[in-house]
């Protein structure tokens, strides 16, 4: 099991043909291995991978949008695997990429687990304004605020948007989670979010159980 998914994530890191990887993600399923894992264990460890090269300048934009659509195209295998497990609406999610960052991979990832979790997701898409997010929650009135971020130099957007949260009065009425590489819990601790993570599964968790709270 772990070479087929040690074999998914060097693939993808290395942006290897989309066919072949989409037949690695085929052979993990026919193995039963949990769509959870291939994500996680195979994709997300190859999508670190990406983030890395990029920000050391081995990869660029270009790579980025190929990876992307490796992804989309891995997804559509195990998009309804993921959707058949739905069972209830757990609550509702804003979720979008701060300003200044393009990337939404790993956003997209966490997007499908929670929608397969149950909870009913807003997208807002990548480079969004701190306007915007303070628009839905005041809109949706989402249990969650999710705010993804890949580059380091675009984290400081998650301090903008609460602080703005704040100025409206709607921070205690959302909890914000932050996502991405380059958050840490120092960082989150510093602008007053709820948690961060870097893995799409224990953030689908913290989800749930805020819910059950």
């Amino acid at each position: 099991m772990k070479d087929i998914l040690g074999k998914i994530a060097h693939n993808f890191a290395n942006l290897e043909n989309s066919n072949q990887i989409s037949k690695l993600v085929n052979e993990a399923l026919e193995e039963q291995i949990p769509v959870f894992e291939i994500l996680e264990k195979g994709l997300r460890k190859g999508l670190e991978e990406v983030g890395r090269k990029f920000e050391a300048k081995q990869y660029f934009l270009a790579e980025l949008l190929y990876a992307a659509s490796i992804m989309e195209e891995v997804m559509t295998i195990l998009r309804p695997r993921l959707k058949s497990e739905t069972i209830k609406k757990e609550g509702l999610i804003v979720l979008g990429t701060v300003r200044g960052d393009i990337h939404d991979i790993g956003k997209n990832i966490f997007k499908m687990l929670a929608e397969a979790a149950g909870f009913e997701i807003h997208d807002l898409g990548v480079d969004v304004e701190p306007e915007k997010f303070i628009e839905m929650v005041k809109e949706k009135k989402p249990n969650v605020l999710g705010l993804s971020a890949l580059l380091t130099t675009t984290i400081p957007e998650m301090k903008i948007v609460i602080e703005e949260l704040k100025k409206a009065g709607l921070r205690n009425k959302v909890k914000v989670l932050l996502g991405g590489n380059a958050v840490t819990e120092e960082f989150r601790k510093e602008i007053g979010a709820d948690a961060a993570v870097d893995d799409a599964v224990k953030g689908v968790e913290l989800c749930k159980e805020w819910m059950s709270e």
